[in-house]
């Protein structure tokens, strides 16, 4: 029979060099192992790329955060490919015992600085309810904003949202840090939100201040390399959220360029070292 407890995944290590997460679940975990009987929901804990997480690299051969789907090319025998088969076997056969309150929280740090320090992407088809009660964590846990994501790029988070319905998040806290050395005050928020959401005290939306509530933003278009001739009109050093102004040229490919639509857009994720026929970059606008 399905169970009445809610069923949460937390994923950890997707990315070997993001290792402040690795920690901070943990320090919960840790924490829970004093006093079992606290668990009030059914927990999976999985540590994606750990062959990556000792080698202190972001991967092995490909981006394992871009496995999650049927089709995957050249990248096929990528030792990440496997990886994803396991972990979403293991997915499956956690959800399939499952009620109907189901999470999914992949616990990342970005790769650059951000004009929003902590954010989340979210996959857009969440049902309602689903979706502002991932908001209202998100809130809990001190996140500046969301993305709402309407289409897959192949990530953990949105195939558990698309294929069993649990708010799911690919959640950036902070910076890239080396495994025990990161400076845990920095995850203070989130390690009380998931200690709460593993107790069983999911906050009520009328517990989230307005001032807590993150700012949401909606994807405008996405940047694809198309070929190796993929050039960026901005430096590395640009931070995630920076803004583009109407019109201006981001990204050229041969003779394809990308340019911002008609009002500003901000730019997160840019990165022209992705394999040809991935996502470059995601370009977002504010909603609320």
């Amino acid at each position: 029979a399905a169970s009445a407890r809610a069923a949460v995944v937390l994923s950890v290590g997707v990315h070997g060099d993001e290792t402040g997460p690795i920690e901070v679940v943990a320090q919960v975990l840790e924490a829970l192992s004093q006093e079992p009987h606290a668990l009030a929901v059914d927990l999976m804990v999985c540590v994606g790329n750990i062959d990556a997480i000792a080698a202190g690299k972001r991967f092995i051969d490909a981006d394992l955060n871009r496995m999650f789907r049927p089709v995957r090319g050249a990248l096929a025998d990528a030792a990440e490919a496997a990886r994803a088969d396991a972990m979403i076997a293991a997915t499956d056969a956690f959800f399939a015992e499952a009620g109907a309150l189901r999470w999914h929280l992949d616990l990342h740090t970005a790769i650059r600085p951000s004009q929003y320090p902590t954010f989340a992407v979210v996959p857009d088809l969440l049902a309602p309810q689903r979706k502002a009660a991932l908001s209202n964590w998100l809130g809990q846990a001190a996140i500046g904003a969301i993305i709402m994501n309407p289409q897959s790029a192949g990530t953990y988070s949105y195939y558990s949202a698309e294929h069993h319905g649990a708010a799911g998040a690919t959640v950036e806290l902070g910076r890239v840090g080396t495994l025990g050395r990161n400076d845990l005050s920095l995850f203070a928020d989130v390690h009380a939100a998931l200690d709460a959401l593993l107790r069983g005290a999911a906050p009520a939306a009328a517990a989230v201040a307005a001032t807590t509530r993150p700012h949401v933003f909606k994807v405008a278009q996405e940047i694809i390399k198309l070929s190796d001739d993929f050039s960026m009109a901005f430096g590395r050093a640009t931070h995630n959220f920076s803004a583009l102004g109407a019109g201006q040229v981001i990204a050229t490919d041969g003779a394809t360029i990308y340019r911002v639509g008609a009002q500003e857009e901000l730019v997160v994720f840019p990165n022209p070292d992705v394999r040809v026929g991935l996502r470059a970059a995601l370009m977002v606008v504010r909603t609320a």
